[in-house]
């Protein structure tokens, strides 16, 4: 059961990818910032789908973005719950995949995407969904979803004995999942501050076909918005 999810979670990771990169426009003189780039690597994806140099990032972690510097990318400190380290209008695109669900000021993180985003500019936001089948299941069983087992500083999966990695080590507090948002609330906590939702992709449908995740995003075990800055 166990190598199950695992398996059908790996496929929705990477159809989740795939998703992003769709909904990305070329545009080579694009400034682009990737919130969390952790070591760079999926950022240079991003800014290779983009076709632009100008590729920027945020993260937390001194040891993964001091790989991504390596990487080219101009990369700043910063913790994402507070004020991003660039002037506002700046960026063409701003990406954040598998991030808002960390952060305990999600508003204070939209409202920094807005300021940093030109007029014109679009962000590509992708996170867990707290609707989705997987997640909705467990709590039956009066488990925890698995989109919220990492809680606790000391192991991963807690409250949950089917979840991927439970019992491992948390490497990062920062690696806490603080919300989680069902389809319509990513949707809303996104419009009431100034965006325009102008798309959203699902990705992953375990237990049942991912397939399935096109059809119906709102229980699709990921969602990725297009979002353009009003």
């Amino acid at each position: 059961m166990k190598q199950f999810f695992i398996n059908n979670f790996n496929n929705a990771v990477q159809k989740n990818k795939n998703n992003i990169l769709d909904l990305l426009k070329y545009n080579e003189s694009a400034k682009l910032l990737d919130l969390g780039c952790d070591n760079g690597d999926w950022t240079k994806h991003l800014a290779q789908k983009i076709g632009t140099k100008s590729v920027y990032g945020i993260d937390i972690n001194k040891q993964r973005y001091e790989v991504a510097r390596k990487n080219g990318i101009i990369v700043k400190r910063g913790d994402l719950n507070n004020n991003f380290p660039f002037p506002k209008r700046f960026f063409d695109v701003v990406h954040s995949n598998q991030v808002i669900e960390h952060l305990y000021d999600t508003e204070k993180f939209i409202q920094e995407i807005y300021r940093v985003l030109k007029p014109s500019g679009y962000a590509i936001i992708s996170t867990e969904n707290l609707a989705s089948w997987h997640n909705i299941f467990p709590l039956f069983f009066g488990w925890q979803p698995f989109s919220l087992t990492n809680i606790s500083d000391h192991k991963l999966g807690v409250g949950n004995p089917l979840a991927l990695h439970r019992n491992d080590e948390l490497l990062s507090h920062s690696w806490q999942h603080i919300r989680v948002f069902s389809y319509q609330a990513l949707k809303e906590i996104f419009e009431i501050n100034n965006f325009r939702v102008e798309k959203i992709l699902g990705a992953g449908y375990y237990p049942f076909f991912n397939q399935l995740a096109k059809l119906d995003p709102r229980h699709a075990g990921f969602l990725t918005l297009k979002l353009r800055k009003i």
